[in-house]
């Protein structure tokens, strides 16, 4: 399972060190790092995430503002240097809060939590669900479940990839991962599988269609487990 999340933090060194702590995670994938949440209020009314790692004390809107302000708040875990605003942490029921300086032992526990939280919660995709219908030249093309061998993300792209065909879709990989049938698993924050197109696995990597894709440590066991395995 992996999550997409941003990172609102006005402090340079702060938030350059959670942008290296998230990409340590194989299972985070953070779309955007924002100095301040004005410009996080903007991205979120346009883009939804899983995860929003944010300060409390920031110039303009703080990071209790900017929760005040969104429709639908994600899971959020506060990042602040004092320890003061628990109460008000509490009343937005953010997920968890870290005092800095953050140590990535802590950070793992909340990403962790996260992890936890967002499986418990996921929604189970309906039952007899069988083709997407994707978007290219102005038409929608009908596209078989049973057709995909693999999607690749590539920025604010994704490549759909069957036995015979490229397609390039302009989405985001959680979007497409929960409109896909229970027989894909999202095996690497760039790489959705058909199960069932799978030819080996070896160790960290899985080939489809000569393809060699690679498997995150977080995603391994839930693809292990999704295997009919002798």
């Amino acid at each position: 399972m992996s999550l997409t999340c941003i990172i609102v933090e006005d402090e340079l060194m702060a938030r350059k060190s959670l942008q290296r702590l998230c990409e340590q995670q194989e299972s985070l994938d953070v779309l955007s790092v924002f100095d301040n949440a004005t410009a996080a209020l903007d991205f979120l009314t346009e883009q939804s995430v899983d995860l929003i790692w944010l300060d409390v004390e920031m110039p303009g809107l703080s990071g209790f503002d900017l929760l005040e302000q969104l429709p639908a708040i994600p899971y959020v875990v506060l990042t602040t240097s004092k320890t003061e605003y628990a109460f008000d942490a509490f009343q937005y029921q953010v997920t968890d809060y870290l005092k800095k300086p953050i140590t990535l032992p802590r950070f793992k526990v909340a990403v962790e939590k996260v992890l936890e939280l967002s499986a418990r919660n996921r929604p189970e995709v309906a039952d007899g669900r069988t083709e997407i219908y994707i978007k290219t030249d102005g038409r929608y093309i009908r596209l078989p479940f049973d057709a995909i061998s693999y999607v690749e993300n590539t920025g604010d792209y994704v490549k759909i990839f069957t036995s015979s065909q490229t397609h390039v879709v302009y989405t985001t990989m959680k979007s497409l991962e929960e409109k896909l049938g229970t027989q894909f698993l999202r095996v690497h924050r760039s790489f959705i599988v058909h199960l069932g197109k799978i030819v080996d696995i070896e160790e960290n990597t899985l080939v489809i269609s000569n393809k060699v894709i690679p498997i995150s440590r977080a995603n391994k066991s839930e693809l292990m487990s999704r295997l009919n395995l002798l």
